[in-house]
């Protein structure tokens, strides 16, 4: 069952893109059908504010993507960031960095990010993740957004960067305000508020590590030089943050979103129960059902032609991977959630130089979940009403309430 309308695409020219109200109340599939056939490259126009260009199909996406030379990143990579004047964090921050000074910050984060790396930690995942599901199973109900979902991810990006446990729970409120909100459009100061407070979080973490270094990433931020000299304070602090966004947010949303589908498509479900074990056909179809990032932002460069349109230099340009990842362009029958499908060259995690440093460790953890529900439920359904966020750069539930029915031999 979907729970918004569906907007019928007529109305493209009476909305704004950019309001989180929007992506809470509507399903949009039908206006990025209709952008993907009649204007994939559309100038969307607002009221009393700056237009901006709207990408929808997937080889544009993924072009714009891979040229960061004429679509940059260092003026934001968000919309209400670029509409706003630009990220202050430009060229000191992974996500809003281009060129050699990216290529470089990128081998340095990178590494505690590789598989190797990443062994011990994935190896903690799925033993936690078994617990919190157990937990929830012994319940017999739970809201999995808050109960489940929330703390997958997050423990594992909190193990990585040295976050104790006991300050997890407060790295949870501010994630989940800062670039989102349950209840209704946030406003720019509790936006601000929450971004704020947990650079300042970030920024005690790392004088404290400065003082005394452990085996972590903020220690390894600390410590390390990059191209010939030490990262500054405000790039440690604002690399920090990236990580801990891009590495709980879109994982939490990305689960949960698994969850609904499989409870809307029953013979999906029957399909994972049946399996021997998850596949990994089946964790990219949860990333590119749920795709959790809606949109990324560039900044063109120059004057360029792109699907028949000119874009001149300092537009603001958005790709959106809603829509790119249901191109049928590119896949078959896309409306349709099928855990084994491939190919599936989805752009949840993007393309080209800012393909996320966090993709093996998110599959990881949304395998670990498939098979924790493989193993350990027979049923899972709804049992009261989901909520979705306010938000025009993420895409999710904030509240999930399901009954889980333990599957046979369960805690035998």
């Amino acid at each position: 069952m979907n729970d918004r309308d569906v907007l019928d695409p007529s109305a493209l020219d009476r909305i704004d893109l950019a309001d989180p109200a929007l992506h809470h109340a509507h399903d949009l599939r039908e206006v990025w059908r209709h952008l993907r056939d009649e204007a994939p490259v559309y100038r969307h126009e607002r009221a009393g504010g700056e237009g901006f260009w709207v990408i929808t199909r997937y080889d544009d996406v993924a072009a714009v993507y891979k040229d960061g030379e004429t679509f940059t990143s260092e003026r934001g990579n968000v919309l209400d960031t670029l509409l706003s004047g630009g990220d202050s964090a430009a060229g000191r921050m992974l996500a809003v960095t281009d060129g050699p000074r990216h290529a470089a910050l990128r081998a340095v984060l990178g590494k505690p990010f590789s598989p190797r790396s990443l062994e011990v930690v994935v190896d903690s995942v799925r033993r936690g993740t078994q617990q919190l599901l157990r937990e929830a199973v012994e319940r017999g109900s739970c809201d999995f957004a808050a109960d489940v979902a929330a703390h997958i991810p997050l423990a594992a990006i909190c193990d990585l960067l040295g976050v104790p446990p006991a300050d997890r729970q407060h790295i949870i409120d501010l994630t989940s305000t800062a670039l989102s909100s349950a209840d209704a459009p946030a406003t720019p100061e509790a936006t601000w508020a929450s971004r704020n407070d947990l650079l300042l979080y970030f920024s005690e973490l790392a004088e404290s590590r400065r003082a005394k270094p452990y085996d972590d990433v903020v220690s390894l931020l600390v410590t390390k030089e990059v191209d010939g000299r030490p990262l500054s304070h405000e790039e440690i602090i604002f690399n920090c943050y990236s990580i801990i966004m891009g590495g709980h947010e879109t994982t939490r949303f990305a689960m949960i979103g698994g969850v609904e589908a499989l409870v809307e498509h029953p013979e999906q479900w029957e399909a994972l129960r049946g399996g021997d074990k998850v596949s990994a056909a089946a964790v990219d179809e949860v990333l590119r059902w749920t795709t959790p990032a809606l949109h990324s932002g560039r900044t063109a460069t120059e004057d360029v032609f792109l699907g028949g349109e000119f874009i001149e230099a300092g537009d603001v340009v958005t790709v959106w991977n809603a829509s790119a990842n249901r191109d049928e362009r590119v896949f078959a029958d896309p409306g349709r959630f099928d855990l084994a499908r491939t190919p599936n060259k989805h752009l949840t995690f993007a393309y080209g130089p800012h393909f996320c440093i966090g993709a093996y460790l998110a599959r990881a953890e949304i395998g670990a979940l498939l098979e924790g529900l493989r193993t350990m439920v027979a049923e899972i359904e709804f049992t009261g009403p989901r909520r979705r966020i306010f938000s025009n750069f993420l895409s999710g539930l904030s509240t999930a309430p399901v009954k889980l029915t333990p599957a046979p031999g369960f805690g035998g």
